[in-house]
């Protein structure tokens, strides 16, 4: 018999998951602009490594939020006096004709709107692991390091996950929200197999939630951005959903 857990699950499942013909659309637009990234920076005479990253490169985005980022690495050669204004130039190229507006993190990026779909070129580093120059240029490892550990049933499991935290306003790492980045999802998923299993983990959880299965503990902590009161709100939602 189906429980009511598995009805639910089942039912927002529907909802988040794009079609395969929204998904061909998504790919097919940030192919295009991938192509249109790389001719801009030729020509500004940046040799630059560009590809999608982010939800979209590893197929968990939800289907009423497809934000396309595409990364373009540039050498280290590039001073970082120049990075933001050099990339942002050679993104407003790739991306003429369309809708633009500048955006700032630890540096400039550009976030357009092609075809109703936002886009978010993001500038980084061509780095080492470790041997981080901005803030973005560990991006590219994180789709590097989740994309080969997914499966259809994962990707199912993280959607739930993510539209989960949107519902219960925890979702999203930037300093207004103070939440659970997508990448994190991603890795509680990976870490609990399933959304009920990620749910069950921060129901029971006391005092210290530590995953650390690469033994990186001394390393960067994945839920830095996470607020105190946005963890108490997950811990609380998950016992009340359960």
């Amino acid at each position: 018999m189906t429980s009511a857990l598995e009805r639910v699950s089942a039912t927002a499942l529907k909802k988040v998951t794009p079609s395969q013909r929204e998904k061909k659309k998504v790919l097919s637009i940030a192919e295009n602009l991938v192509q249109r990234v790389k001719t801009a920076a030729k020509k500004a005479g940046v040799n630059a490594k560009v590809r999608v990253e982010g939800s979209v490169a590893k197929d968990t985005w939800l289907r009423e939020e497809p934000d396309i980022d595409i990364f373009m690495r540039v050498p280290t050669s590039m001073p970082r006096e120049v990075f933001g204004t050099v990339c942002l130039k050679i993104a407003k190229e790739a991306t003429r004709g369309f809708k633009q507006v500048e955006r700032f993190a630890e540096h400039p990026y550009l976030e357009a709107f092609v075809n109703s779909t936002r886009v978010n070129i993001v500038p980084c580093y061509q780095v080492k692991p470790g041997e981080w120059v901005s803030a973005t240029d560990r991006t590219p490892f994180h789709t590097d390091y989740v994309k080969p550990r997914l499966n259809d049933q994962l990707r199912s499991e993280i959607r739930l996950l993510k539209q989960f935290m949107k519902g219960i306003g925890v979702y999203g790492a930037e300093i207004k929200v103070g939440g659970v980045s997508g990448y994190l999802c991603e890795l509680l998923t990976l870490q609990y197999n399933s959304f009920v299993g990620v749910l069950k983990s921060a129901a029971d959880l006391r005092d210290v939630w530590l995953i650390d299965y690469e033994g990186y503990y001394k390393g960067r902590n994945a839920a830095s951005s996470v607020r105190k009161e946005c963890l108490i709100e997950f811990v609380a939602a998950s016992r009340e959903f359960l």
